[in-house]
């Protein structure tokens, strides 16, 4: 065997060795996070969303949210506008899960009637934000594939990078790329990329309060929209934990209800 083809032979394997190194220690960050985030049952906030045009003018909303978290499966969310009229009573349910699309429906009270959002329609704007209804479900380990690209400095913490991809092919986007609190597993930043690869949105988490002695939470998200120069910022107040939410309070028959 000739050398050059010795040494090529040398150099891919040290690629994919290099390439599976990166793979296995993505997963184990992502592990790592989620294993630092379960536990706390159940959740309930208020949310103040504020919608900037490119031209910076603002439209504001408030809504309630309520979480349960689900053993052996994705977590459960259900979102209540109150404000504007307009859109008071609106409301949306999602169920996260594991493997397979997401279950999401979509309460509409002028139509007093219950929509399911299809999978194709997740990676549509969540009411006219700049949220899509896939990025507000809760970020299943199983639901990427992943690599470690390096460590940084994000908001003045030391992070783990790791991309992302998604499994599912309704997804709205190629990749994500992940900034992982390396003292505490937080998500400090995210970017998103189309489907044409294309950097499409970032996301910054701040004001991180910690709760139950373990787990924290943001108290705003920011995401801002490269290619339309739009941006929504989302800020959480009254947030509280163990509050007895169970699973009846997150049927289909509870959108008509919530408050």
């Amino acid at each position: 065997m000739k050398q050059s083809k010795v040494l090529s032979l040398v150099a891919l394997a040290s690629i994919v060795s290099m390439s599976a190194f990166a793979q296995n220690k993505g997963l184990e960050i992502a592990k790592k996070a989620d294993a630092a985030d379960n536990g706390w049952g159940d959740s309930a906030n208020t949310l103040n969303m504020t919608l900037k045009n490119r031209h910076g003018q603002e439209t504001k909303r408030q809504m309630k949210s309520y979480f349960l978290e689900v053993k052996g499966d994705g977590d459960k969310s259900l979102t209540v506008f109150n404000t504007p009229a307009d859109v008071k009573g609106t409301a949306t349910l999602a169920y996260t899960h594991k493997s397979g699309p997401d279950d999401q429906w979509l309460y509409l009270p002028a139509l007093k009637r219950v929509k399911r959002i299809s999978g194709s329609n997740r990676s549509g704007p969540f009411m006219g934000s700049e949220f899509a209804y896939e990025d507000l479900s809760s970020q299943e380990v199983e639901k990427y594939t992943y690599k470690y690209i390096k460590d940084e400095k994000m908001n003045g913490a030391d992070c783990h990078v790791v991309e992302r991809y998604p499994v599912e092919k309704t997804s709205g986007y190629k990749r994500q790329v992940v900034w992982f609190n390396k003292s505490n597993y937080r998500v400090e930043k995210t970017d998103y990329y189309d489907r044409k690869n294309t950097l499409l949105k970032t996301l910054t988490f701040s004001k991180y309060k910690q709760y139950l002695g373990k787990y924290w939470r943001a108290n705003e998200m920011k995401m801002v929209n490269h290619q339309n120069k739009k941006q929504t910022v989302l800020q959480f107040t009254d947030m509280k934990f163990k509050t007895g939410l169970t699973e009846e309070d997150f049927s289909q028959n509870s959108l008509k209800r919530a408050k």
